[in-house]
């Protein structure tokens, strides 16, 4: 099977195997602020990660790129997305077009559409610095994406088998290449302690990536003749592995995994996150409504936003991290057996 084959594989189950809602924003809740003492003009969306800076707190999250027209038309349309409703976007794993040149106008068709707009560039662990190189100067990226799916490349029935030295990798492709590094999981969270490992490294930002969206190991196992279902509820909830990383890390978190609605959004800043990445259902929305349906989506996700930052009093989205929410049930047991005190959210004030 080609790689194009396979990435075209990729969107299929995913839409076919469908969001999970296991990510725990369920058990997680603000409380309610009845003297906000804002007004909802008085709002702001803008996002600064470091250098990068983009009018949104939303990101699309890498998701297609390698597979023939089929994703380069998917491409088009996301980009297309992102331009009109100042959403950064990320491409999927570029390493397709480094080692067939033919996919190359799937992925650049993503700057073309979108000239001025924030794009991230994405590639594998395994990636050396000069593909890092490559893979920015192929989109002119503002940022690289190293991606960690050790659980979907032991599932997927031709993937990696060795996975040392990774962060010794991308410290090296930190220090290499011009724009800043995020490292990101792909749907099976970054927990505590990887989060300070990351956080004493040259990179940039941390995505949690966590459990309870897309399922890799699901989409994996449907390619395999003997399923490894084990691996298919593993990892750690987003809730929480947002709460893990941004307890352990110097470095800002980024939240996606399942994040559905405008107030998973909210419920990501306000757990650490300082932007949100969708995937899943913006692409399920892009394919069944149509790209005009969708901008009008994420233009009314955006109202939603800037009317529940006035609902908590937050004129901006740092202000998210200091507003007061209890968390109950098993994320609540999962981050206070874990020694990382999840009381401390429901004492926080915005004065």
């Amino acid at each position: 099977m080609t790689r194009a084959q396979r990435k075209q594989d990729h969107i299929n189950y995913a839409l076919s195997t469908g969001q999970q809602r296991k990510t725990g924003f369920d058990e997680v809740a603000f409380v309610h602020q009845s003297l906000p003492n804002i007004a909802v003009d008085e709002t702001h969306l803008q996002t600064e990660i470091g250098e990068l800076k983009w009018s949104s707190p939303i990101f699309i999250n890498a998701m297609t790129g390698g597979g023939g027209e089929t994703t380069s038309k998917i491409n088009e349309e996301l980009s297309t997305l992102s331009r009109e409703t100042g959403l950064a976007i990320a491409v999927g794993s570029q390493m397709s077009a480094l080692k067939d040149p033919a996919e190359r106008k799937t992925y650049e068709i993503v700057r073309k559409y979108n000239p001025n707009g924030m794009v991230f560039g994405n590639l594998g662990s395994e990636a050396t610095v000069q593909q890092a190189r490559d893979a920015v100067e192929m989109i002119e990226a503002n940022a690289l994406q190293i991606h960690l799916n050790v659980i979907q490349e032991l599932t997927m029935p031709e993937g990696d088998r060795d996975f040392r030295g990774a962060l010794d990798r991308i410290m090296e492709i930190a220090d290499g290449i011009s724009v800043p590094v995020i490292v990101k999981e792909t749907g099976f969270g970054i927990s505590s302690e990887v989060a300070e490992s990351l956080s004493h490294s040259n990179i940039s930002a941390i995505d949690a990536g966590g459990f309870g969206g897309t399922n890799f190991s699901k989409i994996e196992n449907q390619r395999r003749k003997r399923m490894l279902d084990f691996f298919d509820d593993w990892g750690i909830p987003t809730a929480i592995s947002i709460a893990e990383s941004h307890a352990a890390s110097l470095k800002p978190i980024l939240a996606s995994g399942g994040i559905q609605n405008s107030l998973d959004i909210i419920k990501s800043l306000g757990l650490g996150a300082s932007a949100v990445g969708m995937a899943g259902v913006i692409l399920k929305q892009l394919l069944e409504s149509g790209l005009e349906d969708t901008i009008e989506e994420v233009n009314q996700i955006h109202t939603d936003i800037r009317f529940l930052m006035s609902a908590l009093g937050c004129r901006r989205i740092e202000d998210l991290h200091r507003v007061p929410m209890v968390l109950s049930g098993h994320v609540y047991h999962w981050l206070d057996v874990r020694g990382l005190n999840p009381g401390r959210y429901s004492t926080r004030t915005l004065d």
